[in-house]
């Protein structure tokens, strides 16, 4: 009686413990690195005891250890994701494209926010590391230049979204959107409209993105022999509370000053600060498109939802999001990468349309 007691007491603790690979060694009669060969499909086991290694692991409900897994696999089958912010549409989608790779390839994704300062954007650089991620992928960085010899100690695979990578020689890899080529194609969409006091509203963040965009602006007024005015550019100044604020608050806040200059239309950074415009628009009386003409910048959902709904340029996030990925994923496998520049395009919604006369005069009138 007391020889069956301890059997099934020893039976017991063996259901309550997990099945380890010595467990499956030996049941099998096999050495323990046999079995871990085995699962692993070594090719220096025969396909005969492998598969009957596994059916064995299977019936015993053997599940692996994660953490022993990554330590001697050297991989934790993670990836850090830095945006600016979670609460910005944009970043929304683009983090969604990023998951949605990574999730097939079996990877988790972690995710932290820089909002727009470099000193946390490096502070969450270093946390992934420590936290011993496979990669990194960052989008919009604001690191300068002058910090590239500090993030060259940081040997994970980085792939960088609409940042500059010129000035970091070959060590980082990127996917970015034609900024240049998207402000253009914004401008030239109202010129096409017959707009020629044509405005531009931006954030200030001094990112490669608002100075590619203003460029794309400049050269659409060029190319179509239009003047330029510096009373039509409106971005407010770095250290003032404006840039503090979120780009709905900018677009809501510096809207009145462009009206004031006489404007028919406004060529706005992102969706964000249009929205922003629009809200003002309504609180001042400016009718949209009739006496005011938007366009955005970045196509997020939102843009679709408001009254009416938002002309603007497609910096296909998802997309670009589902490349980041990718690319990363070439690089664990040791594959040669080329950076990507995306071309955006224009979609048109009804918060433009043609000039009229009396918008000049109407809507300054109003101010």
């Amino acid at each position: 009686m007391l020889i069956l007691f301890t059997l099934l007491t020893a039976m017991l603790n063996m259901s309550k413990r997990k099945v380890s690979i010595e467990d499956i060694a030996r049941k099998a009669g096999v050495s323990h690195s046999t079995v871990s060969r085995a699962l692993r499909d070594s090719p220096l086991i025969s396909a005969r005891v492998r598969e009957e290694i596994k059916r064995l692991a299977q019936e015993m409900k053997y599940v692996p250890n994660a953490i022993a897994q990554s330590l001697q696999n050297q991989r934790t089958y993670t990836v850090g994701v830095i945006v600016t912010s979670i609460a910005d549409p944009f970043f929304g989608e683009l983090v969604e494209g990023i998951e949605e790779v990574a999730k097939q390839a079996g990877l988790n994704v972690l995710l932290n926010a820089s909002h727009g300062d470099f000193e946390q954007e490096l502070a969450a650089i270093e946390n992934f590391h420590y936290r011993r991620v496979d990669g990194i992928v960052i989008a919009d960085s604001r690191i300068s230049k002058q910090y590239t010899k500090q993030l060259t100690q940081l040997t994970v695979p980085t792939v960088l979204i609409n940042v500059d990578t010129d000035d970091r020689g070959e060590i980082f890899h990127s996917v970015s959107i034609d900024d240049r080529l998207g402000g253009s194609l914004a401008v030239k969409h109202l010129i096409d409209l017959g707009h020629t006091c044509i405005g531009y509203l931006g954030v200030g963040d001094g990112s490669k993105a608002e100075q590619q965009r203003l460029e794309g602006y400049k050269i659409a007024l060029n190319d179509a022999g239009l003047p330029q005015n510096n009373h039509w550019v409106a971005i407010p100044e770095r250290n003032s509370e404006n840039y503090k604020n979120k780009d709905f608050d900018i677009g809501k806040e510096m809207l009145s000053q462009l009206v004031e200059a006489g404007v028919t239309s406004i060529f706005c950074y992102n969706d964000m600060v249009a929205v922003g415009a629009l809200l003002a628009c309504k609180e001042l009386g400016v009718i949209v498109p009739e006496d005011l003409s938007l366009v955005g910048f970045d196509n997020t959902a939102l843009s679709s939802y408001v009254t009416p709904p938002l002309t603007t340029v497609s910096q296909r996030m998802l997309e670009m999001g589902q490349l980041a990925m990718t690319m990363l994923l070439e690089l664990f496998q040791g594959k040669t990468v080329e950076n990507l520049l995306l071309s955006p395009f224009l979609v048109e919604r009804s918060s433009s349309t043609t000039v009229s006369q009396r918008k000049v005069s109407a809507v300054s009138g109003r101010i």
